[in-house]
């Protein structure tokens, strides 16, 4: 979770990067969409081996895996009606081991249409999180829960709606839980309340605070300058508190228009922004002010050019970011890659969509929303893919992510595991 400090992560890691880190969360065991593990950079011909395939429907859900299970949030019919359900399986063989239905959700086709257009549905976008043999979930509709990874059985449920007059949004909540120093941070409560952190084995709760709307975007958590900070992006912006007590660090007014989805990402002392529908991006620099912080924009790029993400959350690599910068190019838009300290765009090469990346291994590992999986080197001075195979059909609008040796992804219709490890190169 602390990008200034991932080489020192991964030196630590060094072994876990060897037999295979787990992926517990939605950005992943660093918090910033990077796995430390080494993968295969030379593919078999037709990609890389595929050790399991099964249907997977409905939603945008990424998976998360760790301790031999994988979990993700899929549409399944309970007593005739469609719910998102939590669903979690082997990690080996993709057998489901158990599901359980989270509550009904709006529905559109499903995801069916294939990646040319914006015929999603509204099935579940959130991504669960697994941590000490618990499987967390936050539901389209406001509904925090916390299950036995092995059993499937609820151990605790917070209804915000009901319990902390919480204020849904259209299309419904897609944020992630967050787990961090024992505590399961998520917004959505009403006024005085709509920032909360819940005790992440009892559910009770330790603080709750301010009067904010949510957005779509999941919150990150991060150092910055010596100091955690739980980074929301809001209605009104970005909002930093401390995890542990909720206490204010800082803000950043930024604009708002129909939807803000994409996380933000911590670069050093610098924090990046960006959103869709004519919003575009921005960056601050974060220093100390007297006992406190504050937030100084050093960028702003209006427009759904060139830095609009409309929910695909770029990652950092050596000072510059990676990902799907785009506005509604589904099946066109590009990759690119931009220098975070000040928005200067490198390169970009089309024919991604709305996507999703991972870092890992100084490459930058992209699903396209039409099901490709691209290996790229992270450099600034240009293209170079490293590796590309068709691995999924439907719709692809989710982050594909790696442990140990693995990929895991989904698209509306399947979830997959292929072999990326070196011993999988090999056969």
């Amino acid at each position: 979770m602390r990008d200034a400090t991932v080489a020192g992560w991964c030196l630590g890691l060094a072994t876990m990067a060897c037999v295979g880190a787990d992926w517990p969360s939605y950005r992943g065991p660093l918090g910033n969409g990077h796995s430390p593990e080494m993968i295969s950079k030379s593919w078999p011909q037709g990609g890389p081996k595929v050790l399991w395939r099964v249907p997977s429907r409905g939603g945008f859900s990424s998976m998360v895996v760790a301790d031999g299970r994988v979990a993700c949030l899929e549409l399944r019919d309970f007593g005739g009606a469609d719910q998102e359900a939590v669903v979690v399986r082997d990690a080996a063989t993709g057998k489901e081991l158990w599901a359980r239905g989270l509550g009904t959700v709006k529905t559109g086709d499903g995801g069916q249409a294939g990646a040319s257009g914006n015929d999603g549905g509204d099935g579940p976008r959130s991504t669960p999180a697994m941590s000490g043999g618990r499987v967390y979930t936050f539901s389209a509709k406001l509904v925090l829960q916390c299950f036995d990874a092995q059993t499937g059985a609820e151990a605790w449920k917070h209804d915000l709606a009901k319990e902390f007059s919480g204020r849904n949004i259209s299309w419904q909540n897609a944020q992630s839980p967050v787990v961090e120093g024992g505590l399961v941070l998520a917004a959505g409560g009403g006024s005085g309340q709509s920032l909360l952190a819940l005790d992440q084995a009892s559910g009770e709760v330790r603080w709750k605070a301010f009067d904010e709307t949510i957005t779509h975007a999941t919150p990150v958590v991060a150092d910055i300058l010596g100091k955690r900070h739980a980074v929301f992006f809001l209605k009104s912006g970005l909002l930093a508190v401390e995890p542990g007590t909720g206490k204010e660090l800082w803000r950043y007014a930024f604009p708002f228009t129909i939807s803000t989805a994409a996380s933000p990402v911590v670069a050093g002392d610098i924090v990046y922004c960006s959103a869709g529908y004519g919003v575009g991006a921005g960056a601050v620099r974060i220093s100390r002010a007297g006992d406190g912080y504050q937030a100084t924009e050093i960028y702003r790029k209006a427009g759904n050019k060139p830095l609009a993400n409309h929910w695909s959350t770029p990652v950092l690599h050596e000072g510059h970011l990676y990902g799907m910068f785009q506005f509604k190019e589904y099946g066109t838009g590009p990759v690119k890659c931009v220098e975070v300290a000040t928005g200067e765009v490198k390169w970009e090469r089309g024919g991604f969509g709305p996507g999703h990346v991972i870092g890992i291994d100084k490459h930058v590992l992209a699903l396209s929303d039409a099901g490709e999986l691209v290996l790229i080197r992270a450099t600034p001075s240009g293209y170079i893919e490293a590796g590309r195979a068709d691995v999924l059909p439907g719709k692809c609008w989710t982050t594909p992510v790696v442990s140990g040796g693995h990929v895991f992804a989904r698209s509306t219709q399947e979830a997959v595991c292929l072999d990326v490890s070196a011993k999988g190169a090999a056969r």
